[in-house]
């Protein structure tokens, strides 16, 4: 069995400034878009206010995250507190969901069924369009961080979205993203409401950032969840690291290969290997040494390597747990 110490994760400086810079941006435009919200009338501007309010306890969650999974292991944690990220993440995400998306959803069914007379919506217009200054600036920072580490990988920017266990920087760009989608739905029902005079332009708008943010929680939630659970390594990076293993000379078979993304920047592999029957157990000690550190120079966010010798049954199995 071989175990290389922990190294702390690289670039939480670059997320957490990615994280902060959205929290100062979302303060500070939920406390305009309220205002604009009550001297305006606009169910839609107040949803807006609310979306970013939800924005901005997101993006504090996430700062607490980050401080909370930078913890080195101790005894209590042998294996660190990567974990700890994803379960404040899907706090975060659950706190867009309530606060923004439901929020706005009633809002706007409040609207349809009462109806509002809509009010003077220039100084709305003046809020939305400083706050799309804002968030796009907020954006263009996770988008930047996210292009650069897709870069890294050598994978697009969707992809690496899609599949990237760096949560925080999804969810900096998901949120950004539904806020401009957001401010464009809220400047349409004022609009909608100024050239006709009628409140449901405004309602309706409401009900389709509500929408929008529940989406933007499930999406967010459901992928904090798999990582709590448990997600291996991408197919491509488990079946290099079994050729690695079976490269070296002393590997008969890779009997079960498990492999577990701990953090954004931290994984663990463990594995079952059969030795050829006439390696000494000095061999052995050595072989699992070398391929550990074989490993973690091809990946260094692979930060333990686990290596259970066990004898093989005189072929090597198809499959098994944790392989696929």
């Amino acid at each position: 069995m071989s175990e290389q110490p922990s190294e702390k994760s690289q670039g939480g400086g670059e997320s957490t400034a990615t994280v902060v810079v959205a929290a100062v941006a979302n303060l500070g435009i939920a406390l305009a878009k309220a205002v604009a919200g009550v001297i305006s009338g606009s169910s839609a501007m107040l949803s807006e206010a609310a979306h970013s309010v939800a924005d901005t306890v997101t993006e504090l969650m996430l700062l607490v995250s980050l401080k909370a999974g930078d913890k080195a292991a101790d005894e209590e944690h042998p294996l660190g507190y990567g974990g700890a990220r994803y379960i404040w993440a899907l706090l975060a995400s659950v706190a867009t969901f309530v606060g923004g998306g439901i929020f706005a959803i009633y809002d706007g069914l409040h609207t349809l069924t009462h109806g509002e007379a809509p009010g003077d919506p220039l100084i709305s217009y003046i809020v939305l369009g400083v706050a799309f200054l804002l968030e796009g600036y907020s954006l263009r920072t996770g988008l930047k961080q996210a292009r650069g580490e897709a870069d890294r990988y050598g994978v697009r920017l969707k992809r690496y979205l899609r599949h990237t266990p760096d949560t925080a920087v999804k969810a900096v760009v998901m949120e950004d993203s539904a806020a401009l989608a957001g401010l464009l739905l809220a400047a349409a029902g004022l609009l909608g409401g100024q050239l006709t005079g009628s409140g449901v332009w405004d309602g309706v708008a409401s009900l389709c950032i509500g929408v929008l943010l529940v989406y933007v929680a499930w999406v967010l939630g459901h992928a904090n969840a798999e990582l709590l659970i448990g997600r291996p390594l991408p197919r491509e990076m488990r079946d290099t690291v079994r050729a690695e293993l079976l490269a070296d000379p002393h590997v008969v078979a890779v009997l079960e290969l498990t492999t577990l993304l701990q953090g954004p920047k931290e994984a663990l592999v463990a594995a079952k290997v059969d030795f050829r029957d006439m390696s000494s157990a000095a061999d052995i000690e050595r072989a699992c040494d070398r391929m550990a550190r074989r490993i973690q120079e091809r990946f260094p966010s692979i930060r333990r390597v686990y290596l259970d010798p066990t004898p093989g049954t005189g072929e090597e199995p198809a499959g098994g747990p944790g392989q696929d």
